[in-house]
């Protein structure tokens, strides 16, 4: 009767058996990533080149910018040295298929969340929440967002030309007059000539080219069209990206934050509050 019953349970606790096994060799090759960067003894980062204040070469030729940032900050929690990375240069379509076939360990390139590509890749927490800001000429005709609402079609508003643009620009001042330009020095062309009122473009843009030109560009003070900015890892490998997500927040709310609020000040011109202390802010 026993020869029986253990015949019966045999298949059982061969198929448990062998998922026990399968759920083993998956925490292994998830533990892989992690363990493949610190024996090699450096991070690998794609990222960019032409595109400041996110990742650009400075006039020593070094690839700096916000998104270079991110990476050291990672490179620092792995090494305790947020010089031990190598720069992958990648354009911006490359930034999935690099991912994906493991040219790079992590991408850091100004890439916007969206579900499509959370289905090809894993996205880090956000590191920064872009939008569209308009900017203003100091000492110009309209030194906020109230009085260009208040300037209804008499407003001229230069924008980057797009399919969305004149839909973009009307979400914030329904009754502006919207002039397209086919570059981004046109846009400011028009905007310093005083053929536009204000310039919409990227908030984290604007900021910079405040903070290139004291003095003589305004804020409007107002912002849309929300987006985030988060770092990417190849699918699959959850302690990686836990890995990540704990050294970037802690750069955002933690024992980092002053790299982080540095880097935010170099390249946007705004200082940040400190974390409060007491209740973690990221659970209001």
């Amino acid at each position: 009767m026993m020869n029986v019953i253990l015949k019966k349970m045999l298949p059982i606790m061969t198929v448990g058996f062998a998922t026990a096994t399968l759920s083993m060799t998956t925490i292994s090759a998830e533990t892989d990533k992690l363990n493949e960067i610190l024996d090699r003894g450096y991070l690998v980062l794609g990222t960019g080149s032409t595109n400041a204040p996110w990742h650009f070469k400075d006039e020593n030729g070094e690839l700096v910018g916000f998104d270079v940032d991110m990476g050291r900050i990672v490179a620092k929690a792995l090494f305790d040295d947020p010089d031990k990375i190598k720069f992958v240069n990648q354009s911006g379509d490359a930034r999935i298929p690099n991912l994906v076939t493991n040219k790079v360990d992590l991408a850091c390139q100004f890439m916007t969340v969206t579900g499509s590509r959370a289905q090809q890749v894993e996205f880090t927490v956000p590191y920064y929440r872009e939008g569209v800001g308009l900017l203003l000429i100091n000492n110009g005709k309209y030194k906020n967002y109230s009085e260009l609402v208040k300037g209804k079609s008499k407003v001229v508003v230069a924008v980057l030309q797009n399919v969305y643009a004149e839909d973009m620009v009307h979400a914030a001042l329904p009754e502006a007059t919207v002039d397209q330009y086919e570059s981004v020095d046109l846009m400011y062309q028009a905007l310093n000539s005083g053929r536009a009122n204000a310039a919409a473009t990227d908030q984290s843009s604007l900021n910079w080219f405040m903070l290139k030109n004291p003095k003589r560009y305004l804020d409007s003070g107002y912002g849309w069209n929300p987006q985030s900015y988060s770092c990417a890892v190849t699918p699959g490998n959850q302690r990686w990206l836990n890995f990540v997500n704990t050294a970037l927040h802690e750069a955002m709310t933690g024992v980092e934050f002053g790299f982080y609020a540095d880097s935010f000040k170099t390249w946007f011109g705004v200082e940040l509050e400190q974390p409060k202390i007491g209740f973690p802010v990221e659970f209001k």
